[in-house]
């Protein structure tokens, strides 16, 4: 079977790659039955003659190849005709701007393998930038925090060479006394907490962060469990409301209250409470006034964030009371990143740590007959044109396009 790692075309550029050279050489030599091409491409990390050194053809026409590697959206004109595809569609929430390249998969006759749906049985992600993004997140967080207060000046992630440098600069900075919620718990919160112990700040129990003053920057990491609460009052319960969250309201004001800094790394689902709306926002109570929304759900559970930001921009201001955007540094503003492509920054470790997760888990299921299911659960297209049926709900979806 051959694999081809693609050119990424979409704007603008993003660097990263499924397998680096170095695994793209583990790939080969786990599996011998693998052959691997590279498409040529002048954006990624990785330059072309590196996978040259590492023994691997660079080429302009990759149509050979069986199983085509991406990570982001391919255009619809540089799609090839029945061919299995993996990279990030963005089609699966029924995102509107997508809806003609899930189409054109279809009329392609392409077998569509999206990243986000390489799960578990539980529905578990397996691969993902979600560490990075967390990582780089809360950097430009702190980043913000010295621009806007005049403590500090950190590089942009992008100018540094690996998270090893990140770490470094960091490691220049003295942090002012402040409280830093964090919200969630999987890889994007991990790498976001990653940061904050790296800064030594002390992580404290819920009940401490909530009634106690602190002579040092302390931080408290937040569930779904904690931010929301059962509509009645009674107890509830996490699997409850992944089950079924309109019982539920939003818990996070308290949080709101006693906090200078969020740190939004949680998941947002359908139906969920929002953390906080425009109102809270407007609040006396409110004192948080710097938040990194990893996350980035525009319009959505964490209410300041009216727009994406862009990584040559990554921050800009809030205010409450206009519900407008302003300067990042404006006074009474909330100081908000929303940058939403946070792994672009940091291209090279992200597509080591993407090529790690990749060969583990989705490789050898091409040549053990699947014997774990993940080809079969993240298949969202069929050779014949039609979705599978774990993606039978995305039919009005692709039916809309005129």
């Amino acid at each position: 079977m051959t694999f081809a790692i693609i050119k990424e075309r979409k704007n603008p550029p993003d660097r990263r790659v499924v397998f680096s050279p170095q695994k793209s050489q583990e790939v080969i030599q786990e599996f011998p039955d693998a052959k691997l091409i590279v498409e040529a491409s002048e954006v990624r990390i990785f330059p072309d003659e590196a996978y040259r050194k590492a023994g691997f053809e660079v080429k302009e026409d990759i149509s050979e190849a069986d199983v085509m590697l991406g990570v982001k959206e391919v255009p619809v004109d540089a799609l090839i005709p029945n061919k299995k595809y993996f990279f990030f569609s963005h089609t699966i929430k029924k995102q509107p701007y997508n809806r003609k390249l899930l189409k054109a998969i279809l009329d392609k006759r392409i077998e569509l393998y999206d990243h986000e749906t390489i799960v578990r049985k539980t529905g578990a992600r397996l691969i993902g930038f979600g560490r990075y993004a967390g990582l780089v997140g809360a950097y430009n967080g702190f980043r913000a925090l010295g621009l806007r207060d005049g403590l500090f000046s950190l590089p942009k992630v992008e100018t540094l060479p690996d998270l090893e440098a990140v770490k470094a600069a960091l490691d220049t900075i003295q942090l002012p006394n402040l409280k830093i919620i964090l919200s969630g718990t999987g890889k994007v919160a991990k790498g976001a907490k990653e940061i904050l112990d790296h800064l030594k700040i002390r992580e404290v129990s819920d009940a401490k962060y909530l009634s106690k003053s602190f002579d040092e920057p302390v931080y408290c990491l937040i569930d779904v469990m904690e931010y929301n609460k059962r509509s009645d009052g009674t107890k509830g319960s996490k699997s409850e409301f992944y089950k079924d969250p309109s019982g539920y309201e939003s818990d996070f004001m308290r949080y709101a209250k006693v906090s200078d800094m969020f740190i939004a790394g949680h998941f947002y689902g359908n139906g969920a409470p929002y953390l906080f709306t425009r109102e809270d926002a407007r609040h006396p109570d409110f004192k948080i006034r710097l938040i990194a929304d990893i996350s980035c759900d525009i319009d959505g559970p964490v209410a300041s964030t009216i727009r994406a930001s862009t990584i040559a921009e990554p921050f800009y201001g809030y205010d409450p009371q206009t519900e407008k955007e302003t300067t990042f540094n404006a006074a009474d503003a909330i100081t908000v990143m929303a940058v939403d492509n946070l792994p672009c920054e940091l291209p090279k470790d992200a597509s080591e740590g993407f090529g790690d997760m990749f060969l583990e888990h989705v490789i050898p299921a091409f040549f053990n007959g699947d014997a774990r299911g993940i080809l079969e659960r993240a298949r969202m297209t069929t050779p014949q044109g039609t979705l599978t049926e774990r993606f039978a709900y995305l039919q009005d979806y692709v039916d809309a396009v005129s």
